[in-house]
């Protein structure tokens, strides 16, 4: 199968690229850069140029595959609104490609999409009270287009996509302890983050390309549930410095835009996503990830 990927040098991207091309497949890669052709060219795969936000050759990358995965997002959280938009603008360009074709594709969402405090299910709808409310319209644009003829599915991302090459949530908790000279959570800390190591999460994204049904939601989920306060923990021992409770508003100063994400209570199952497409976690958990030295030199230097 050729397969157009958006977002296909990022931590995520670059993963499922190389499980695509293990298991066979082409990858056609958006690139709009010249460094980003040439990263592709070495992991094997063809560039096509364009952009998020440049619909036209979303439209064209779609219309020269068979299958289409999209991971690119615009992480812009000062102007998270606009990036959304972007994400839903995209989706549908691609969408309109593969109308009445049967062609799959998959569209990435997150868990903070649903419900927070209670063990999120693929059966869970998004809801606009969530802590990305923004991007539910991306999720729906994705849905809708299933009477359309598209076999699109849906992969929710957990708070933490961990592995090597991590820039996300942990390593900005990493470099705050490092600079504060304390590892901190807030309040009790007992607030719950789902994780999965992105080769895990690769492998479930090409499963869903080959297989998944129309309409599927499926939980990109290594760890249901691992507690800020533990996380913390492991920064502090690894950077050797005290590990402390902060409260919420002591938290947005020590923080600033992390300490929202710190308050997150997120658990999420993948019970559902493995039953359906015989899915499995094989990788590292995420504490015994993050307890190494890669998380502290090469991933949170």
């Amino acid at each position: 199968m050729r397969v157009f990927v958006t977002g296909a040098t990022g931590f995520v991207g670059s993963a499922i690229v190389r499980e695509l091309i293990d298991a066979g497949h082409e990858v056609l890669g958006l690139a709009r850069s010249d460094a980003a052709a040439a990263s592709l060219a070495t992991a094997g795969a063809a560039a096509h140029r364009g952009s998020l936000d440049d619909l036209d050759s979303l439209r064209r990358g779609a219309d020269a595959a068979d299958g289409v995965i999209h991971t690119g997002f615009i992480h812009d959280f000062a102007n998270f609104a606009a990036s959304c938009e972007t994400d839903r603008l995209a989706i549908e360009a691609l969408g309109a490609a593969l109308a009445n074709s049967g062609r799959p594709l998959v569209v990435t969402s997150v868990s903070a999409l649903l419900t927070p405090g209670r063990l999120g299910t693929e059966e869970d709808a998004a809801t606009t009270v969530s802590a990305a409310a923004h991007r539910v319209a991306s999720e729906e644009a994705a849905l809708s287009l299933v009477p359309h003829g598209v076999r699109v599915s849906v992969v929710r991302l957990p708070p933490s996509v961990h592995g090597d090459g991590d820039y996300g949530f942990v390593p900005a908790m990493i470099n705050v302890a490092r600079n504060k000279g304390v590892s901190a959570y807030v309040g009790d800390g007992a607030n719950r983050w789902s994780a999965v190591h992105r080769i895990d999460a690769a492998r479930l994204y090409r499963l869903a390309l080959e297989a998944a049904p129309a309409g599927a939601k499926l939980h990109a989920i290594g760890d249901e549930s691992v507690p800020v306060r533990d996380i913390a923990s492991v920064i502090g021992r690894r950077l050797n410095v005290p590990l402390i409770s902060q409260s919420p508003e002591e938290a947005a100063d020590h923080f600033g835009w992390l300490a929202h994400f710190l308050s997150m209570d997120y658990p999420m199952s993948s019970a559902l996503t493995q039953e359906r497409l015989g899915w499995r976690p094989e990788q590292p958990t995420l504490l015994s990830d993050i307890d190494r030295e890669q998380y502290f030199t090469t991933i949170g230097g």
